[in-house]
Order: structure tokens, then sequence, then C-alpha cells
């Protein structure tokens, strides 16, 4: 039978009922398979349209607008308000650092989230709005503290807090957000729609980071706004501010999440469900063993003082077992975290500083001259071309996210990991051995390959292990979902590999850069990403 609206609080059936429908729905396995109940009290979704995927993948739109605004800039501005060349390497350290310890906490609290309006889209929007405040402290801390303070030096030191602290806020939000918009779009899409959503994610990546180092490329300084504005990084905010709010919003409206229900609320727990979908049957929940587990939760939630005591164990218990939780993950799990630390080691050394090095080394320029000296100038012009160079990664990323879809029957998820970085590998040391400015724009393409492989083959592996996984359960007569683990953790400990990565970047490649210049870095990149295609080929579990 199913359950309806008019029934919503009628008694629940009798013990033998139960029983009968348990042996009624023996027949009706591969149903179950397609149609289960998860914990989360949600049906397992249906197809979802084109256009709500693309809706959805509408904030990496935006998030890689801005971060490629980030790359092209953060630099340039640091070094042209006089940054110390021993605090560079604390700037890099600082934001990673705090994601690598508060990524996996959020990961796991967005997994047990009962907010109305979702699990996921909660942390998105705060995440979403702490970028924008770090992206306006360091594109106008300079400006802004110009209007308050005229003392020279006073002027200068508050001006490096200021840039240093917007870096730092951009950086923690940009890095943390990417996990729970992945685990958001695992929980509102079935398998196929997943794989569908993670390509329109690496297209969307790639497409927005084409306009934003585009827009960086632009001198906007002898435009309206350029004359209109305090300087051209203020004409740059404002384009970045306006794309990312109008991501974001998209982003949030996409897809309705169904929200998180526990033990209290019996009929809840097992029926409610946002406007989108049916309430399920019964029997379907009779046999997952829902109605039970739900019942024996609720029998011993009512003793007085019981619930409230309970949650706040396991409030209290979160961090311990967190940590537990992460270091039991399967090896596979572990191993594809290490590969993805290659990857985002040598993609992070090379772009975050891409545009100095094409200032510095391929234009032989110096961020350290007076401003209107022909050093400062060239390189200036070195920095414009770079941005010019990663639009071309960027508009590669893009097309390659569907060269992917067609090479993926043909050499599957490990050739395209093994090809990403193999590729990018061998582009960063042609370019570390001959830094010429067309064969440097030329190489600019592999980039993208290596962009587009980190943001869609990782995940894409994780996907496939949990629909691995919870097959496993189904087939034994479990509960989906019953693994210890949520696909936000899981992907929050992916995400926290970029975190992991800034960090041995900003303790190592920093002094690197210090003491031997910016060539360092492209040579640096692709030593690790060979040493990431031996991981991947051999280390890397796939499923078949």
């Amino acid at each position: 039978m199913t359950l309806t609206k008019e029934s919503f609080h009628r008694v629940p059936p009798p013990a033998s009922e139960v029983a009968k429908a348990d042996m009624d729905c023996t027949g009706e396995k591969e149903a179950a398979l397609g149609q289960s109940v998860l914990r989360t009290g949600a049906v397992v979704p249906g197809k979802r349209a084109v256009g709500r995927l693309v809706m959805h993948s509408m904030a990496m739109f935006g998030r890689e607008f801005c971060y490629a605004v980030e790359a092209a800039f953060v630099t340039p501005v640091l070094l042209s308000v006089g940054l110390p060349k021993n605090l560079y390497s604390l700037v890099w350290l600082i934001s990673p650092i705090l994601g690598f310890v508060l990524q996996p906490v959020v990961g796991s609290a967005s997994d047990h989230c009962t907010c109305s309006w979702g699990r996921r889209r909660p942390y998105i929007l705060g995440l979403g709005i702490i970028m924008l405040l770090g992206m306006a402290l360091y594109l106008n801390g300079d400006v802004m503290i110009s209007a308050f303070i005229d003392e020279n030096e006073k002027r200068r030191t508050w001006a490096i807090v200021i840039t240093m602290l917007g870096v730092v806020l951009f950086d923690f939000a940009a890095d943390f957000i990417d996990g729970p918009i992945k685990a958001y779009l695992f929980d509102v899409c079935s398998h196929q729609d997943k794989e569908k959503g993670l390509h329109y994610h690496a297209l969307f990546t790639g497409l927005g980071g084409a306009l934003g180092y585009l827009t960086g490329a632009m001198d906007w300084g002898q435009t309206v706004l350029g004359y209109s504005l305090a300087s051209e990084f203020q004409v740059i905010f404002l384009f970045a501010a306006l794309v990312f709010i109008i991501c974001l919003t998209v982003h949030l409206c996409s897809i309705p999440e169904v929200p998180l229900r526990y033990k209290n609320e019996e009929a809840k727990f097992l029926l409610e469900v946002t406007e989108p979908h049916k309430y399920n049957s019964i029997e379907e929940e009779i046999k997952n063993g829902y109605l039970k587990s739900t019942c024996t939760e609720i029998k011993s939630a009512a003793k007085p003082g019981k619930c409230a005591v309970a949650s706040q164990d396991q409030r209290q218990m979160t961090l311990k077992s967190l940590l537990k939780t992460l270091l039991s993950m399967p090896s596979h799990y572990r191993c594809l975290c290490v590969s993805h630390l290659f990857g985002w080691m040598a993609f992070l050394s090379n772009m975050l500083f891409f545009t100095d090095f094409m200032g510095q080394v391929v234009y032989q320029g110096n961020p350290y001259a007076p401003h209107n000296s022909t050093l400062y100038l060239t390189y200036k012009a070195g920095v414009e071309m770079g941005c010019w160079g990663l639009c071309i990664n960027a508009i590669s990323s893009s097309v390659y996210s569907y060269v992917q879809k067609v090479l993926l029957p043909y050499v599957g998820l490990k050739g395209l990991y093994f090809i990403g970085y193999l590729l990018f590998g061998l582009g960063t040391g042609l370019i570390g051995l001959f830094p010429n400015v067309y064969s440097t724009l030329a190489l600019c393409s592999l980039f993208g390959v290596m962009s587009s492989t980190l943001y869609t083959v990782p995940f894409h592996l994780i996907a496939e292990y949990h629909r691995e996984e919870e097959n496993l359960k189904l087939q034994d007569g479990e509960q989906a979902g019953e693994h210890g683990r949520g696909k936000g953790i899981d992907c929050a400990a992916l995400t926290c590999m970029v975190q992991l990565a800034q960090i041995i970047l900003g303790v190592g490649l920093g002094l690197l850069v210090s003491v031997a210049g910016s060539a360092v870095t492209v040579i640096s990149a692709s030593t690790v990403a060979l040493v990431g295609c031996c991981f991947v080929a051999f280390c890397v579990r796939y499923v078949e």
C-alpha cells in the first residue's frame, strides 16, 4: 500500500501487517534498488533536467571567475603594496591550514545538518559571502587604507595587513566551497546525472576561468570605468562580485534539497520530502528495515530527557569520531586522496606563480622597480600576457571536459587520470626549459587538461565507490547509506588535499622562489605531475 497525505496521521500498521508486507514485497527487489530510502528520508533522486544541472553548475562558473581574478592579480597586488619576501609564504599558509583543519568538520556537520533549507546550501551561502568579503579586501585594501591614513609608513603597513587578510579569507572560502557543492550534486542526482553534472561543472569551471582571465587581461585603466573609480582593481572587483552574486543565486535555486529528519518524527522521517518528490511506499520502507529501526529509536528517545542527552553526546563525540572516521577510510579512498594531493601540488605551484613567471622570467621585468619605470611596465605587460595564457588554459579546460566524454568509453577513468597528469607534466617541463612567449602560450592549453581532470575524475571515482558500496549493501539486504560515512565527509576529505597542497607549497615553494626565482615553479610542477602519473597508474583503484 502507498501512504497518502490523508493517512499521514493514522495509527501505524500492526506487527502482523508489517510482517505480511515484508513477505509480499520480496518480488520487488529490482524496484527497491532504483527507489530505496536513504538515511535522509528522501527517495533516490529521479532524472534531472539538463537546465537544472546547468543551473547547479553556475556556482563553479562564478567561483572560477573569482579564482581566475585572484590567480592573475594576487601576486602583483601583494608585491605592489610592498609585502616583504619573508612574509610571502605566510599568505599561502594561513588559509590552507584553517581549511585543512576545518574542512572535514564542516563536511561531517553538513552530513548531519537539519536545516529546513537543506544540508549543503546553508554552508554554500555562508562561504560565498566570505568569498565576497575577502575579494573586496584584497582588491580594494590599498585604496581603503589610503582614504583613512595619510602617513606613508603606517599606510603601507595597514595596506599589507588588509590585503593579506583578504587573500586568506578568499582562499579559505573558495577552496572550502567546492566540497559542499560536490556533495550537494551527489545528494540530489542519480548516478547518471552525477556524471553529467560533473562534466557540466568542468565545462563551466573552464568558461568562468576564461572570462575571469580575459577580464584581467584587459587594460581597464583606459576605460570610462577606470577613470571613474580609483584603480583598475576596483573595476575588476565590480565585475567579479556581480558575476559571483548572480551565479551563486542561480545555483542555490537550482535543485531543491530534502531536509534531514531525525528520530522524534517517525512519519516525517520516513515520508516527508520536498514538493518535487512523491511519498514513498510503506513496503519499501519495511523492506529496507527502516520502520523497525526508526520505531526503536523513537522508543528510546521517548524517555524523559533521553533525546536531548543523546543529541548533546553526539555533538561532543563529533570531533573525536571524525578523526577516527577519516583514519578508518578504506585504502582506495586514501590512495585517491594522495593522488589528488600530487595533482593539486603540481597544478597550484604553476598557477599561483604563472603571471609572475611571465612578468619576471619571460618578459624580464621587475615588480619591485618604481611604478613609472620601464622595468615595472615590462613586468606589468608580462602579467597581462600571463592572463591571456591562463585564459587559454580555461578555454582548453572547457573543451577538454567534452573530449573526456568521448574518451571515457575507450580509455576509462584510469586513462583520463593518467593523460591529464602526463600532459601537464610534459607541458610545464617544456615551458621551464624554453621560456618563450609564443611557445608558453601554446603550451598553456595543456594546463586546461589538468584542470578538467582534477575537477572531474577524482569525484567521479568517489561516486563510483559509493555506488559500489550501496549496491553491495542492498544485495546483502542492508540499507543503502549504512557504510558509516556520508558523501559530504568523503568530498571534504578529497577537497582537503587542495589545502594540504597549499600548505606544502607555502612552506617549501615560497622559500625556493625567494632564493631561485619564479622559474623554479614550473620545473617543480612538472616533476610533481610526472611522479603523480606513476601513482595514478599503479596505486589508485578503479571500479570495473
